[in-house]
């Protein structure tokens, strides 16, 4: 039986081997599509991680910083520092932009600026070259993913910065790389309005009828604080104090402070099962049309094979051969195909992930499973081909 299928597979090596190759790219894409889906998952975990925070308290009513806008004044971290198990709180903000590079004829790159405080929650855990942050202005860590280097020097809104500390896989759940600032530059680039924003404001505030009244110049002069205030942060972020849960130190937060709070369980459902939801449905659906498509590319070349041995399928019946050994030929030529289609699709995956924009996970379950979904697609298209075979008159080895 193993020798029929191999000197089958040895009369036509070279289509057989073609075949097998062509198969393995489509396989490669689906492990691919695969790894990009576990990918944006490790991304999304990567950025709670990289946080640093057991607690995230936000806006009321929102579910930010990451899935929505979120603004809290600044102040209110010190009230969340006073509340029972709250062993560090730190004031953060987010945003994504284009970041100039000037050192590199403006080339600018789409990433997440972070405001952050020094040595509080939300500074990177790790550095792989340079230094963290030491002065309160103008200085930057930037992801090696974003491509600066150290002594780089950054164009952030209306101010320069010089990268002074390298991490790695610090990300926002987009997979877009983090730069860490000092708070009140971030502070200032994200709220505060540009001079000529400010001075159209001022006008229109000017001009409102309910500020050309005798008296009013103080709240005029109080509106025109707070349009240049860039006192504002998109979250807070909590470390606990041990002995406490998460749970037990939010709700005093939210009934009290009058502010959300998420804890690390309540994050992830909003990063994973909301942001991505969508993206993994449509990855899901490619995955089927790709499964869909490797099988009927299977089964149509097992059964031109076949048909193209029907000669020698009759002389084989003619001469006593049983249907059942005919079959398994089938079936192992069709297993020898899939076998060789995931040999060339794993190993192509392999090379082209780190090529890809975001992060590719490749991981050793989802190869095993796609092997064995491949064994499975290559022996259920290999059914048309045995039937056909089956079928083969003997009498059609003399005619």
């Amino acid at each position: 039986m193993i020798s029929l299928a191999g000197r089958d597979i040895a009369h036509s090596w070279g289509k057989f081997v073609l075949t097998g190759l062509g198969l393995g790219l489509l396989i490669g894409v689906t492990l691919s599509m695969a790894g990009i889906y576990r990918g944006m998952v490790d991304d999304a975990q990567a950025l709670l991680n990289n946080s640093g925070a057991d607690l995230w308290v936000v806006q009321k009513d929102t579910q930010g910083p990451y899935a929505e806008s979120s603004s809290l004044k600044d102040d209110v971290v010190r009230g969340v520092r006073g509340m029972p198990g709250v062993a560090q709180a730190a004031n953060v903000t987010y945003f994504t932009m284009q970041v100039q590079n000037n050192d590199r004829g403006g080339d600018d790159t789409r990433a997440m600026v972070v405001g952050i405080e020094p040595g509080q929650p939300g500074e990177p855990g790790y550095l792989v070259a340079g230094r963290y942050l030491t002065r309160s202005h103008y200085e930057a860590v930037a992801d090696v993913k974003a491509g600066f280097t150290l002594g780089d020097h950054l164009r952030i809104r209306r101010h320069n910065y010089t990268v002074v500390g390298l991490t790695r896989r610090m990300v926002s759940s987009g997979g877009d790389p983090m730069v860490f600032i000092p708070l009140k530059d971030a502070q200032e680039a994200q709220f505060l309005k540009d001079n000529d924003a400010i001075v159209n404001d001022r006008a229109r505030t000017a001009a409102n009828p309910s500020f050309n009244r005798p008296g009013a110049s103080d709240l005029l002069d109080a509106v025109q604080a707070l349009q240049t205030s860039s006192h504002n942060v998109n979250a807070v972020l909590v470390q606990l104090a041990p002995g406490f849960g998460p749970e037990q130190v939010a709700e005093p937060i939210r009934r009290w402070k009058h502010l959300q709070v998420f804890t690390r369980e309540g994050m992830e459902d909003i990063l994973v099962a909301k942001l991505i939801a969508t993206s993994a449905k449509q990855i899901g659906m490619f995955l089927v049309i790709l499964a869909v498509v490797s099988a009927a590319i299977v089964a149509f070349i097992i059964y031109t094979m076949t048909l193209g041995k029907i000669r020698e399928i009759a002389v084989l019946k003619l001469i006593g051969t049983r249907n059942g050994t005919i079959a398994s030929m089938i079936l192992q030529q069709a297993l020898g195909l899939g076998l060789i289609g995931f040999i060339v699709g794993k190993l192509a995956a392999t090379l082209w992930a780190p090529v890809f924009p975001k992060f590719v996970l490749l991981l050793t379950q989802d190869a095993a499973m796609g092997l064995a979904a491949t064994m499975l697609i290559c022996a259920l298209a290999s059914t048309l081909a045995i039937r056909a075979a089956l079928k083969v008159d003997p009498a059609q080895a003399i005619g």
